[in-house]
């Protein structure tokens, strides 16, 4: 199966698989947020489908009539156009509430050329259904994973994204027609194509989870460089804003795109105006629902950021319906991966597109968030407060006295800094000065040294 669907086949049909553990709301918000995600890969959704079934772990995860409904809407490519058609095509479980954007009825022959599941299915699930339809299959899984390896940038994230790639397409892969019959010569005699492209795999797994152990004890050491200033981190669902609220708290460039995942890759920068001591700043990867299992392992690393913050700024669209649902993913991802931080802070984003009513509503509902937008200078500087006094009330205010004869030091200090007070002594200067305990401690050492 290839992951990246071909540049002629660009309408997608979205199939939602309904179960007493995954219906009515739930399935509608995961099927929209498909869209989305398929979307992002370039797709065009044409229409939607929706199978009522006890579990997605049935050999056939399609009955026999949505199977012929499909496959009707794919052309009859596959096998399932030489079965009897059902007599009633008409779907048992309807997610009618979808958008009307994305229409489920009245849809035309041969509209689609790929199908995208909204679930996970099994290596046999995904051969049967591609058989049956003579058409591109996809998971849900196998759409995010290909978004992130598109938008991995850095060493790391490409990484993990492989990572995560291999793993899935591990227990896919396929014999080919000659590969029953070939052995392969020389090292490996008496293996099948399949067995040495397996091998291959865990090989390569191998290579790959050495390779970033050794890039996350780098990663590490640098977090350790910056352990002593004051942290933030801002987390939450993916296309929430981070990179907006990024960019504007921090005067940088860090991209932003309406898009699920456009950063991928962790960004830190330095808090703009600029404090001292200077406050970093990191934007995360995003979240989203029902995140493969091996992504939220293999972006632990990614996440260590978060990890070692000294404030979390859970950043939500308040504009988006669903935002409470995606609040939750956030926590149970950051649960998972052992995130915790010793403050919190819930930003409600995006507050231009509510009305004032809806804004007074949320702000009832949740009294200790900020409401903000990044396109309003009045919010951003809220913000750059609220993190300047947070970041400054575990910060400690001391005398310290600098002889005139220590050239230097008082440029050093101003440079690390907040200097409160300045007093011109005889022999010497008086500094009032606030910063962490570690810094002035530092400090306090080599002034003994003089």
């Amino acid at each position: 199966m290839q992951l990246t669907a071909k540049a002629s086949l660009p309408n997608a049909l979205l199939i939602s698989i309904s179960t007493p553990h995954f219906k009515g709301d739930e399935a509608i918000e995961s099927l929209a947020e498909l869209a989305r995600l398929v979307t992002t890969l370039g797709f065009k959704v044409v229409g939607t489908q929706s199978q009522k079934q006890s579990s997605t772990q049935k050999v056939n995860v399609l009955g026999s009539g949505k199977l012929a409904e499909i496959a009707h809407l794919t052309g009859n490519k596959g096998s399932a156009a030489d079965e009897k058609e059902g007599e009633n095509f008409l779907d048992d479980d309807p997610l009618s509430d979808m958008p009307s954007e994305i229409p489920s009825d009245g849809l035309d022959f041969a509209c689609a050329d790929v199908v995208v599941f909204d679930c996970d299915l099994t290596p046999s699930q995904l051969r049967n259904v591609e058989n049956q339809l003579g058409v591109e299959v996809f998971d849900r899984t196998g759409i995010i994973i290909e978004i992130f390896s598109r938008h991995a940038r850095t060493k790391t994230a490409k990484l993990q994204v492989e990572i995560a790639r291999l793993n899935y397409v591990a227990p896919r892969l396929r014999e080919t027609s000659t590969g029953d019959k070939e052995r392969q010569m020389g090292k490996g005699a008496g293996e099948t194509t399949l067995e040495l492209n397996r091998r291959k795999v865990r090989d390569q797994l191998a290579e790959l989870k050495r390779e970033l152990v050794n890039v996350q004890d780098v990663m590490m050491d640098r977090r350790e460089q910056r352990s002593e200033l004051f942290s933030v981190a801002l987390i939450g669902y993916t296309n929430a804003g981070k990179s907006s609220m990024m960019r504007a708290i921090t005067g940088s460039d860090v991209e932003g795109e309406n898009k699920l995942f456009a950063t991928l890759d962790t960004t830190v920068r330095a808090l703009y105006p600029i404090t001292q001591p200077r406050i970093l700043v990191s934007d995360t990867v995003g979240f989203i629902k029902k995140l493969p299992h091996d992504l939220v392992a293999s972006f632990h690393s990614t996440l260590a950021e978060a990890h070692d913050a000294s404030l979390l700024l859970y950043v939500v669209d308040a504009s988006d319906a669903s935002f409470r649902s995606q609040l939750d993913v956030v926590h149970n991802v950051l649960a998972e991966v052992g995130v915790q931080g010793s403050k919190k802070l819930l930003v409600l984003n995006k507050s231009d597109q509510l009305s004032d009513a809806q804004q007074q509503a949320l702000m009832a509902e949740f009294p200790d968030a900020m409401m903000t937008s990044t396109r309003n200078p009045a919010d951003i500087a809220k913000l750059h407060k609220y993190i300047v006094d947070t970041a400054q009330s575990d910060m400690i205010e001391e005398e310290v006295i600098i002889p005139y004869t220590a050239k230097g030091i008082v440029g050093e200090i101003r440079s690390t800094m907040s200097v409160i007070k300045e007093e011109y002594e005889y022999s010497h200067i008086k500094l009032t000065v606030r910063s962490n305990a570690i810094d002035l401690e530092r400090l306090k050492k080599r002034m003994l040294d003089l």
